[in-house]
């Protein structure tokens, strides 16, 4: 387990770069899951990363695992690394928003 001081600052970090609300997050995954003929439980949409981060933003600083960690670690590197720092937010493509806002980061969302 991190000390706390790292702990402290993953959690600040995580929750910055994970700009999606819980509501927000779990709607998305839903809305991407859901097919015209089929829809997955509520509890089973979206990658199975996207779930994790759902369910980090569920919890307590407290109550988190070596597990979740691992997933706010792995999901601050991505974000971070998929950040296009040269163009605005708008220009990016789609996709890769999307692929983004399945772990928790809207691009297009204005900082808090």
């Amino acid at each position: 387990m991190a000390d706390t001081l790292e702990l402290d600052a993953l959690w600040d970090e995580f929750h910055r770069v994970v700009n999606m609300t819980s509501q927000e997050l779990e709607a998305w995954l839903r809305t991407r899951d859901a097919g015209q003929e089929s829809e997955p439980l509520p509890d089973q949409a979206g990658p199975p990363l996207g779930r994790h981060v759902l369910a980090i933003l569920q919890k307590r600083r407290t109550d988190l695992t070596d597990d979740d960690i691992q997933t706010m670690h792995k999901v601050v590197d991505i974000v971070t690394s998929r950040q296009d720092l040269e163009n605005e937010p708008e220009a990016m493509d789609t996709r890769r928003r999307h692929q983004l806002m399945s772990i928790g980061h809207d691009p297009l969302k204005p900082p808090k």
